[in-house]
């Protein structure tokens, strides 16, 4: 073969290389995806609201505004008067969450924009109505704000109708203190809900209640009217030791007696008349009570320095008209007699919540006399509760 036939036959050969490798290249850099025409495109904004439409829907839940894939604008909710609710956009601008409660009844509109990492905007919008009450019920709360009580004070939530979905109404409820205390609820009417602690609250304890009763369902189409907050303090340690044999009543403060005092408690051979067994407390403070008692033959009978203890009629009173029996027999229609600089004494030191003890009766008292939260023993009173 001729010298110049083996030069173009590598020129050749090295020609068909050449294709082959530049072939061979852009197969590679189509797989790589650095094609223009196989850029995936950016995701849109997806925008979530709570709720996002509907009927009945419940004021008192989550009222919120989120985004995926995106940033939140601006975010507006406003109800059928144009009224704006209040509400704060996070810094990331992903969330948007109402500060405020809405109102029963209500039309409310969702308003508003987000830009996606696309770049584009998308629209917030939505509507949805909040329920209707068939009844919006009241509640009270005791001890009231600043009130200092007595160690054995029970908490107590008042309902002006009949609760049927206690256990909705007892989950919005919570009790902090300033030490630890074991405590529980329990109902003891339809209309009425107390927590007291398992023993008597320690002596300055700090109490913070929340009832978060707006838009409760209590059943029936009735829903909790407003919320409730109360912050109390239980003061010191004072409790009245009643016994009715020694016809003595000793009052001991912080663990210490202070005072005794001569008394005459309910007849002992008369079961109507006797002073019941059983833990009171101080409910109420009158310098002057009016007694009425018809069946016993007096009305409108004035007595001093009065301590009601039950409503079933037991107070610590003054009765100068008994002073000859006062340490020595029980004469009383059930009431624990005092002199009257004894009741005066005793009056000064008493507090709303203090615990009477009284013992050495013929019977017990019945539970079902305000206040008897404390004839209950805390097995009864768990199971009192609806949770």
């Amino acid at each position: 073969m001729s010298r110049s036939r083996i030069r173009l036959l590598w020129a050749a050969l090295a020609g068909a290389l050449a294709a082959v490798l530049l072939i061979s290249g852009c197969g590679a850099q189509s797989a790589s995806g650095g094609g223009s025409g196989s850029r995936a495109s950016a995701p849109k904004a997806q925008v979530h609201l709570e709720p996002g439409g509907g009927a009945d829907i419940n004021p008192a839940a989550p009222i919120r505004a989120s985004v995926e894939q995106g940033r939140l604008d601006s975010v507006k909710l406003t109800n059928g008067d144009g009224k704006e609710v209040g509400g704060q956009l996070a810094p990331d601008g992903h969330t948007w969450t109402a500060g405020e409660a809405l109102g029963y009844g209500k039309d409310y509109t969702w308003s508003g924009q987000a830009t996606g990492v696309d770049g584009k905007t998308v629209q917030v919008q939505g509507s949805f109505r909040t329920v209707s009450p068939d009844k919006k019920v009241r509640a009270t709360i005791n001890p009231t704000d600043h009130s200092e009580v007595g160690i054995a004070m029970p908490i107590s939530v008042k309902f002006d109708e009949p609760v049927t979905d206690k256990a909705a109404a007892e989950r919005a409820l919570a009790v902090r203190t300033s030490v630890p205390v074991e405590g529980s609820w329990a109902w003891l009417s339809s209309t009425q809900v107390d927590w007291r602690p398992k023993e008597y609250w320690p002596a300055n304890t700090q109490v913070e209640v929340d009832a978060n009763l707006y838009g409760v369902h209590y059943g029936k189409g009735a829903y909790g009217r407003e919320d409730l907050t109360t912050k109390f303090t239980v003061g010191r340690a004072q409790i009245v030791k009643a016994d009715a044999q020694t016809h003595q009543m000793v009052v001991e403060r912080d663990g210490k007696q202070v005072a005794s005092y001569a008394a005459s408690y309910g007849k002992d051979k008369d079961p109507e008349l006797n002073t019941p067994n059983g833990t009171y407390m101080v409910m109420q403070k009158n310098p002057v009570e009016i007694m009425d008692n018809p069946r016993y033959g007096y009305t409108d009978v004035e007595k001093k320095w009065a301590i009601r203890m039950s409503n079933h009629g037991e107070f610590i009173h003054e009765n100068e008209e008994n002073r000859a029996n006062l340490g020595k027999v029980n004469t009383s229609h059930g009431c624990i007699n005092l002199s009257e600089a004894d009741a005066k004494a005793y009056f000064d030191s008493a507090m709303v919540g203090d615990p009477i003890e009284v013992s050495g009766g013929v019977r017990a008292m019945e539970p079902r006399y305000e206040v008897f939260d404390w004839l209950l023993d805390w097995g009864q009173w768990q199971q009192k509760s609806a949770l």
